[in-house]
């Protein structure tokens, strides 16, 4: 018999770096690490990580609440509750809430890897380490991520 994955509203395993956190609801565990998904809650005014590629998984981003801008290149896509983002290996891009309110994202991850990125970005910011743009490029080669620097500010 096949184990279901049930991950209540208040389950699944909690991440906070920096102002932004992301709630775990699958963490590649159950599906033989195919698929990872988190719930990123975004706050007012946030911006979000160095516009960076993956060269090792796709990432899909849908918007529950609120409203989120992504930087993809030198374009800007404002993306309202409703809407799905899914980023292909090789893409440039980032995200952030430029307006007054919270958002709340689904975001998944395939395969699951990168769940562990933000593991171990909530283990730097535990052990007194600074959320900087070195510090989570040197992590980002963990995952087969790069700083897309062509785009950068």
């Amino acid at each position: 018999m096949h184990k279901v994955s049930v991950v209540g509203p208040d389950d699944g395993e909690l991440i906070v770096n920096g102002p932004s956190r992301i709630r775990i609801l699958e963490d590649g565990s159950s599906t033989n690490h195919r698929l990872g998904i988190g719930e990123i809650t975004v706050p007012p005014h946030t911006p979000g990580p160095p516009q960076h590629r993956h060269a090792q998984h796709d990432e899909g981003f849908y918007v529950l609440s609120g409203s989120v801008r992504f930087t993809v290149g030198e374009d800007e896509h404002d993306a309202p509750a409703g809407t799905w983002v899914m980023v292909p290996p090789g893409a440039p891009h980032t995200f952030a809430n430029v307006t007054g309110e919270p958002a709340v994202m689904l975001n998944t991850f395939t395969p699951d890897q990168y769940v562990q990125y933000f593991r171990d970005l909530a283990d730097m910011v535990a052990s007194g380490r600074q959320l900087t743009h070195d510090s989570v490029t040197t992590v980002w080669t963990k995952y087969g991520t790069e700083p897309s620097t062509e785009y950068a500010p």
